[in-house]
């Protein structure tokens, strides 16, 4: 391997003067449990969904308790894992504990899509990719379906989409993405969307933010890194109030929920994306959820402790209500 670094962002990736990319994060994975998981009893398996045009590769989670109810469907958790937009697959092992712990929660049918890494393929590709494992998972819940857990359990009229961090980014574009271009046969909007420590960022400090130009550097960079320098830290794509009010009426969804962490890094902009969505007109039904004393994503390392106990429940009764 060259040992010369091009760059680094520490703790995530180093990127070699080869080409070659090192990840720092999210490596640790599981394989899925396809007779059930031994401590939820959920089962997993990973299948690739869509058409030979779009294929999307995901892991879906099917909850012990699916079948109990001859003919009853189950809502479908569209899940978006985080990491950056340049570490982390469905199959991380703190994503795939996460994703099987939530279908054993509310119970739902979770299914947690797979999109391609920067740097090797900078934004908007994760766009796209999320945007259309949303279609192959709605085609997937039709009767018709190729894909019998979805085609037997998922309810496509309670459609969710959940993510962390920037899959929390990834699932706001998706329903704002969703509005402009509806699904055929679908329509243009979920049941509701659950951002949890959303990864948001913009050039001027907000609320509380650091305003030291080497913090807010780093996150900068971390950014010009996910999109090759493409969008600038204003650009709605990490910063949606930059985005006109117009765009956040027409988000595609009825229930919106924001969860976050009082020592979150991205706490201001969580609570701004509340006060957002009440100025701009949209006339769906808002939670909001902050977690005191916590940070970035804890739950996910953390998931036995009392408070990632009520944060998965406070998400696992939001899908229920949606």
């Amino acid at each position: 391997m060259d040992s010369e670094i091009q760059y680094e962002l520490p703790g995530l990736i180093r990127v070699h003067k080869s080409g070659f990319v090192e990840r720092l994060q999210g490596t640790k994975t599981s394989p899925p449990s396809p007779s059930g998981d031994p401590a939820t009893g959920v089962a997993s398996k990973d299948v690739v969904l869509g058409d030979p045009a779009s294929k999307v590769s995901v892991r879906i989670y099917l909850p012990s308790n699916a079948a109990a109810e001859p003919g009853k469907k189950l809502p479908v958790v569209v899940f978006y894992y985080g990491g950056a937009f340049v570490v982390s697959t469905a199959a991380t092992l703190i994503y795939h504990r996460y994703a099987a712990s939530l279908a054993a929660a509310v119970p739902a049918v979770v299914v947690s899509v797979n999109y391609r890494l920067a740097p090797e393929t900078p934004l908007p590709a994760a766009y796209d990719d999320v945007f259309a494992g949303l279609k192959a998972v709605v085609a997937a819940c039709r009767p018709d379906g190729a894909e019998p857990w979805l085609a037997t359990y998922g309810d496509v009229s309670r459609v969710v989409l959940a993510g962390d961090s920037a899959g929390a980014n990834l699932a706001h574009h998706t329903a704002i993405r969703l509005r402009k271009e509806p699904i055929e046969g679908y329509g243009d909007e979920v049941r509701g969307v659950a951002l949890l420590y959303s990864y948001f960022w913009g050039k001027e400090p907000l609320g509380g933010e650091p305003a030291d130009a080497a913090v807010r550097g780093r996150f900068e960079r971390s950014w010009e890194v996910a999109c090759d320098g493409k969008f600038g830290p204003d650009h709605p794509y990490i910063n949606p109030f930059s985005a006109p009010q117009e765009e956040w009426r027409q988000l595609g969804c009825r229930r919106v929920l924001v969860t976050t962490g009082e020592l979150c890094w991205f706490v201001e902009r969580s609570r701004a994306y509340v006060e957002a969505i009440k100025a701009c007109g949209w006339d769906g039904e808002l939670d909001f959820y902050e977690t005191k004393g916590k940070g970035h994503v804890y739950f996910l390392f953390n998931p036995g402790c009392e408070e990632a106990i009520k944060d998965l429940a406070v998400v696992a009764d939001f899908v229920r209500r949606c």
